[in-house]
């Protein structure tokens, strides 16, 4: 959420980025939003003086005992206190409107970040690995989990709808497989400590992490103003809300596997078969409060340890730095993991990496108490995937598939996986 004063004294960097981001200017409406509220805060503050010192006035007519003049202070001031609930309004309403519209922009992109339109000029950065061989044609995933008796979505659509599967045997265990693998790796090797974090929260927390109201329809409400989370990017990036850290404690690096709920507005015909692209999904998390100074290396060291993930899995993958058109509405820059799927022939996100300065900060009234000074700063925030479990479960049976359909077993699963090697075959 911005500052209007900051778009005052950045306006010329404020619409550059909107231009960026393919929107038109605005910094103009907001100014006279603005102006009305201002000019109604002038008006208020006048008629404040003037009402407190005909109150003087008038005990210092009645001291005189000059009855007119008192009757005459005492209308003025009668008539101040109903004019002062008028411009009382219009500042509420000002500042409504002022407020509402702030909340409807996106974040600035840096300067690094790519321009472009959407995903056709996203910029591939690095490559790892490469296409695995294979002599006989790939299948997608749902073909081979469908085969194996182990992923059946029919089941799942009798019980809750389109976008659900369930996993069965050796499948389910993968899954779980994947995430403590995931969440072993981030909290004893690269530093993040666990949380395991609610499922449900209000919408405040919504709100700080930029859900809400913007994306109010992709989301699931859960009633009494609860929302089922989309990712544990809310609660973790949540935990710090409303508070004042002390610089020492930064960076604050936390992961958590969590399940996901996401509504999918907008997605009708997208990836309808298989697992891509659910309402319900488990995803391991990774979130970063750092000071200002910190927050690009913080971004690139977080995309590296996602990257580990699917080095480790043996799988390839690119990282692409996404435009302007293309990003995320709370993000200034986004790195996109995208892994190599054999069966669609294709790279597909499996992460996504984004630094989001001081606009999530802002939203919590979240900051920070430099060493060296009194006054606080906001903090910045990070949030990436690290990555998506049932993504790197699609990208494990593409990438590991074998002629007769069985499923290799990643060396790095198989202590999870009670030493299993291969899931079905003969």
């Amino acid at each position: 959420m911005y500052d209007i004063r900051w778009i005052r004294d950045n306006e010329a960097r404020f619409e550059a980025g909107r231009r960026a981001r393919g929107l038109e200017p605005l910094a103009g409406r907001l100014f006279a939003l603005d102006d009305v509220r201002r000019a109604a805060i002038v008006q208020l503050q006048a008629a404040q003086e003037r009402r407190n010192a005909a109150s003087k006035d008038i005990g210092q007519a009645m001291k005189d005992k000059d009855s007119a003049r008192a009757d005459a202070l005492k209308a003025e001031v009668a008539a101040l206190k109903d004019q002062m609930a008028i411009w009382e309004a219009d500042e509420r309403n000002a500042v409504a409107a002022l407020e509402e519209a702030l909340l409807k922009e996106p974040n600035t992109p840096l300067a690094e970040t790519p321009v472009g339109k959407d995903e056709h000029d996203n910029i591939e950065t690095r490559v790892f690995g490469e296409k695995p061989a294979m002599d006989f044609a790939p299948k997608e995933h749902f073909e081979l989990g469908e085969a194996l008796g182990l992923m059946d979505f029919d089941v799942a659509a009798k019980m809750s709808g389109a976008r659900f599967v369930v996993l069965k045997g050796p499948l389910a265990r993968m899954e779980r497989a994947l995430m403590q693998f995931m969440l072993d790796l981030h909290t004893d090797e690269h530093g993040y400590m666990e949380v395991d974090p609610p499922l449900l929260v209000r919408d405040e927390a919504m709100f700080g992490t930029a859900q809400l109201p913007k994306f109010r329809d992709d989301q699931f409400a859960a009633g009494d103003g609860y929302w089922l989370i989309p990712t544990a990017e809310v609660p973790l990036t949540n935990l710090v809300r409303e508070s004042i850290l002390d610089e020492k404690q930064l960076p604050m690096r936390m992961t958590a596997g969590t399940a996901c709920f996401r509504a999918e507005a907008g997605s009708a015909g997208r990836d309808t078969r298989g697992m891509i692209r659910q309402h319900q999904f488990h995803k391991v998390e990774l979130v970063s409060i750092t000071t200002p100074e910190q927050s690009l290396a913080e971004h690139e060291r977080m995309t590296a340890c996602a990257e580990e993930v699917l080095k480790r899995l043996g799988l390839h993958y690119r990282v692409v730095t996404l435009c302007t058109g293309d990003m995320g509405f709370a993000s200034q820059k986004t790195y996109d993991i995208e892994v190599w799927l054999p069966g669609q022939g294709k790279f597909r996100e499996i992460s996504s990496c984004s630094v989001c300065g001081d606009f999530q900060a802002r939203r919590m009234n979240t900051r920070y108490r430099p060493a060296d000074s009194k006054q606080t700063r906001f903090v910045h925030t990070l949030n990436g995937s690290g990555v998506a479990v049932g993504r790197a479960l699609v990208a494990v049976l593409e990438n590991y598939q074998q002629a007769d359909g069985s499923i290799i077993v990643p060396e790095a699963l198989r202590k999870y996986m009670g030493g299993l090697e291969v899931v079905g075959g003969k």
